[in-house]
């Protein structure tokens, strides 16, 4: 059971990393579900899912880059 909850916090925590790293961390909740919510919609393996994780992936790999490289490590274990 707290190992349920602990894996659930680790989960939440690098969500939020996710959301600060994409410059969003200011950004309205609404504005935030819907964007994920139309993501949701996007089919997997599609160029479009494609097309967007390979923007993430860049993402990673600049922050890794730039001395962040183990939060970007976490991250990538993460997803």
């Amino acid at each position: 059971m707290m190992a349920d909850h602990k894996k659930e916090a680790r989960e939440k925590f690098l969500l939020g990393g996710i959301i600060v790293k994409a410059g969003l961390s200011k950004a309205d909740r609404a504005f935030l579900l819907g964007g994920l919510l139309e993501l949701a919609r996007v089919a997997a393996g599609s160029p479009e899912h494609r097309r967007l994780r390979d923007i993430g992936e860049e993402a990673f790999k600049a922050s890794a880059l730039k001395g962040e490289a183990v939060h970007a490590r976490e991250m990538r274990e993460w997803h």
